[in-house]
């Protein structure tokens, strides 16, 4: 009978083991890694509170007064989209106005801003490699509580979005991008930003979608940030 105890325990222990290391290799991340706190500088509050109703026809998380919790991530993780060549899927936009999708500004207000026409808009980011990438955070226009809608971000190898394609985020629920319906949830815009987990995914491109939101057909960005590491 001990001997079988000891067999047993042995055998969980292995299995516990087994199940931590295939955690690790699925989220990118080396068993001997240290996680630490992800920095994000956040802009200035533009308003104050909290919204209390979820706008009609959408589907909005409750929107909490309280800090976002740290993302833990590996050491030596960076902003990789500073200043990075910026697209879009508007054609009538400058490539000297999309720098402001990547500067390092997203502060609240029209100077910090573009706009894109209405409709399924798109906006991509080159990091010149691929890379590891923990966490992607968009601004669209926090200068008031609004959701936008049909919010989707998708890393892949090419810039034509065809090899390798992965969805990191997806509240489009009716499909408006043609990416396939999502389950995510809508979201107020704020400050935060919006933080989108990438667990490590190596990439080279970085797209993020929306149509609009609760105020505006217009689509808007401030800032998006992609915080990752080049592959060891």
């Amino acid at each position: 009978m001990k001997t079988k105890n000891v067999q047993f325990a042995w055998q969980r222990r292995l299995c516990l083991a087994v199940g931590v290391a295939s955690f690790a290799l699925a989220s990118g991340v080396s068993m001997a890694e240290d996680l630490v706190p992800l920095v994000i500088k956040l802009p200035a509050e533009a308003f104050v509170g909290t919204p209390s109703d979820a706008p009609l026809d959408t589907t909005v998380e409750k929107p909490s007064d309280k800090p976002r919790p740290p993302l833990m991530v590996p050491p030596g993780i960076s902003n990789l989209a500073l200043h990075k060549i910026v697209t879009t899927s508007d054609t009538n936009q400058l490539a000297d106005n999309l720098v402001k999708v990547t500067d390092g500004e997203k502060e609240a207000g029209e100077d910090y801003v573009v706009l894109l026409h209405k409709g399924p808009q798109w906006v991509q980011i080159d990091l010149t490699q691929p890379c590891e990438i923990y966490a992607v955070v968009v601004w669209h226009g926090h200068d008031e509580p609004k959701v936008y809608h049909a919010v989707v971000a998708q890393v892949a190898d090419d810039e034509k979005f065809t090899q390798n394609v992965r969805t990191l985020f997806n509240n489009d629920h009716k499909n408006l991008d043609k990416l396939g319906a999502g389950t995510d949830r809508e979201y107020f815009e704020s400050h935060e930003g919006k933080l989108i987990e990438a667990h490590g995914t190596v990439a080279r491109y970085v797209r993020l979608w929306s149509d609009g939101s609760t105020v505006s057909r217009l689509n808007e960005y401030t800032e998006i940030e992609v915080y990752g590491r080049p592959p060891k």
